[in-house]
């Protein structure tokens, strides 16, 4: 029977739309399990951990938190595994993962390959990739009451995976797979695998909009979800500011004259000094705490007193030190303290100021040299310890080596537990704060048991992945040739000043000793650019590293880990591909500000960019979307249609625009750039077409 026009007008649409999807993430479409689209996270999933978009919002999260609960396998490793699998239900991919085209499953497609890819394994099989037999060999035994996995034969109330198969294989034929044909993708644990010929949409350009003038060099999202961010600037004033929605045509909203924190009168403030780092604790809804990563003069401050970090512990003697710039050695020093809006609000969430009393002392470090500082502080969503990027020092070339000094916390990523305060650390003198049991060095009587990596220059800005938790990507501000990014791993070593990028570098001095290239296992870059791509002048370029972009308003930027020159000439895209391989597609993006902005984007002379001043900074709000914090003020990356940029997939902001064709005309910024997926998406569109057509 042929079905009614309508039903041939529903049918056409359907057909269409899952084409469409599938041109969305080259293969496979981000839906879930009732075949709804993800939504956005307020916030971090109590119980699954999913933040940025997710397939789950509360209630689905505590429902999935009691299912668990029953199951009275919490703390075990199979439990930990159990965990997982139940919060695939979560993931953006859900409706992939549990296969809703052919029937409903109770498990995801649990990764059973040997032969994908590990990130990090130079391309080599990881075994970890073959997630199914992890969870067969260590749940087999394991008895579990309201099993997620195929109903047991018999009825048993609580079988083990013995009771339903006889092997791991029978297990994992029914339950695993590789990434398939077409870009299915498996569950590995943490993710969804793809298969590696998975295709990602073309990054043509990024728009912006200039929504605040501030010069700001850190935005932290409110840690209670809604659309505020704190902002900090290099002066020691924090802000609390409410963020415009997409589309919205308004600027941020903050009040100048009434910042959350005044610390100004503890911060030196200079070149490169002064509000360095900010982070909210993870429990901050609650118990009010905040940390802050500053510079202070010890000839200014009574406060400012610790130990130099040229010390006798790692082979330095500060008397052999000459001055700076004109300031002594460790004149001028790094702190982290902390900080509580408790007593300022009955909620912390409904908190407008902080108390300007410093709570604690985490660490103060004294600094050789007055520049390469670093000063990042981040905590991490993985595992919920506090992470402080700390430069070499500085001096040009590092001529201490303190980076690659196993007792020096200079050119280090520092990693520790402000949650369990001991009474010291086996370096005294530093802090107050405690090691994590799991830190690579912590029993190594070579190192300071705070390092997490080492052999970083001047780490600029550094964050973890949200679709990704456990990705930790640094940019590392180069010398006079290369300028980084890493990713970086527990116990890495990513080789300044053996290197500068991939090539040997050859210090002026080096009072302090070298590293020999081949008593290291340096890990190289993953991201990066020659000063030469930038500006022939050597040592004109810098680095500033930003976010895995993972909001919904350009798709065509999904993915991508974004970063850019100091300078703001240049801004890149790179994308990991094939995915685990390690390897990343760098694309290098050209800019334009939106006709619709609130604020009008200075013009840059000679130049058909935008005039952003200085790239200080990136940020991040809740709802993923990304900005770029700059001499000349806060830009937000929009749809790209509204500078006339190509993308096959609509974007999610309000009021979008379809993406433009070839014949679109250009903005008043840029002209449109063509792009093959669109004629991909025509040609799916017309097939749909005709389908509908066959149909009626």
């Amino acid at each position: 029977m042929r079905p009614s026009p309508p039903t041939g007008t529903v049918l056409f649409l359907a057909v269409a739309a899952v084409l469409l999807l599938a041109v969305r993430d080259g293969h496979c479409a981000q839906l879930c399990m009732d075949s709804t689209f993800p939504r956005t996270v307020n916030g971090t999933l109590t119980f699954c951990g999913y933040n940025g978009t997710s397939c789950c919002n509360a209630t689905d999260d505590a429902a999935v938190q009691r299912q668990f609960a029953a199951m009275n396998i919490s703390g075990t490793p199979c439990g930990d595994l159990v965990k997982s699998i139940l919060c695939a239900r979560c993931n953006p991919y859900a409706g992939e993962l549990f296969t809703v085209t052919t029937s409903p499953r109770t498990v995801p497609r649990l990764c059973n390959s040997t032969g994908v890819a590990s990130r990090l394994s130079g391309g080599k099989p990881s075994a970890a990739t073959d997630y199914c037999t992890t969870v067969w060999d260590t749940c087999k035994a394991v008895s579990i009451p309201g099993s997620p996995f195929q109903p047991p034969r018999g009825g048993l109330a609580a079988p083990t995976l013995t009771d339903v198969w006889q092997s791991s294989g029978e297990f994992c034929t029914a339950l695993g797979g590789a990434p398939g044909g077409g870009g299915a993708p498996c569950f590995d644990g943490e993710s969804a695998a793809f298969n590696a010929s998975r295709v990602a949409p073309p990054a043509n350009g990024m728009c912006l909009e200039r929504v605040g003038n501030g010069s700001y060099l850190n935005m932290v999202p409110h840690p209670d979800g809604s659309n505020r961010v704190f902002l900090g600037n290099q002066a020691g004033k924090v802000f609390l500011a409410t963020v415009p929605a997409q589309g919205s045509g308004k600027t941020l909203h903050l009040d100048a004259a009434n910042p959350f924190l005044d610390i100004t009168d503890e911060v030196h403030f200079d070149n490169e000094f002064g509000l360095l780092g900010l982070a909210f604790h993870p429990g901050f809804a609650k118990n009010g705490r905040f940390f802050v990563s500053y510079s202070c003069d010890k000839t200014q401050s009574a406060s400012c007193s610790g130990r130099c970090a040229c010390n006798s512990d790692v082979g330095c003697d500060p008397s052999k030190l000459t001055a700076d710039n004109g300031a002594q050695p460790c004149q001028f020093q790094s702190v982290i303290a902390e900080y509580t809006a408790n007593a300022t609000s009955a909620s912390p969430s409904t908190a407008t100021a902080a108390n300007p009393a410093e709570v604690r002392r985490i660490m103060t470090l004294g600094l050789p040299f007055t520049t390469h500082h670093g000063g990042g502080i981040l905590f991490s969503p993985a595992d919920g310890y506090l992470y402080f990027m700390m430069g070499d020092g500085g001096n040009v070339g590092d001529p201490w080596n303190f980076a690659q000094n196993k007792k020096s916390l200079l050119g280090k990523i520092i990693r520790i537990d402000v949650n369990e305060l001991p009474t010291g650390n086996s370096t005294a003198s530093w802090g107050n704060y405690g090691i994590p049991k799991d830190n690579p060095f912590s029993t190594d009587p070579m190192f300071a048991p705070e390092v997490f990596a080492l052999g970083f220059k001047n780490p600029w800005r550094c964050s973890f992945d949200s679709g990704k938790p456990s990705d930790l990507y640094c940019a590392d501000v180069g010398q006079s040739s290369y300028e980084e990014v890493d990713l970086v791993i527990k116990g890495g070593n990513y080789g300044w000043r053996v290197f500068e990028g991939t090539t040997a570098y050859l210090p002026l001095s080096s009072p302090g000793g070298n590293t020999s290239a081949a008593s290291i296992d340096a890990i190289p870059p993953v991201m990066g650019y020659a000063h030469s791509a930038v500006n022939n002048n050597v040592g004109s370029a810098s680095i500033t590293g930003g976010y895995v972009y993972r909001s919904g308003t350009d798709p065509c930027l999904a993915g991508r880990y974004l970063y850019a020159d100091l300078y703001a000439q240049s801004i890149w895209a790179g994308l990991e591909s094939p995915e685990g391989s390690g390897q990343y597609d760098v694309t290098a993006l050209p800019f334009a500000c939106s006709r619709r902005s609130p604020i009008p984007c200075d013009a840059a002379a000679r130049s058909p960019l935008p005039s952003l001043g200085y790239i200080f900074s990136f940020g991040q709000d809740n709802a993923g979307d990304v900005y770029l914090l700059t001499s000349k003020g806060v830009y937000r990356v929009v749809d790209p249609t509204e500078c006339g940029y190509a993308c096959p997939i609509k974007s999610s902001a309000p009021g979008s625009s379809p993406s433009p064709g070839a014949g679109a005309s250009p903005s008043a910024a840029v002209t449109a750039r063509g792009s093959p997926a669109v004629a991909t998406a025509a040609l799916l569109l017309a097939g749909a077409f005709l389908a509908s057509f066959a149909l009626s």
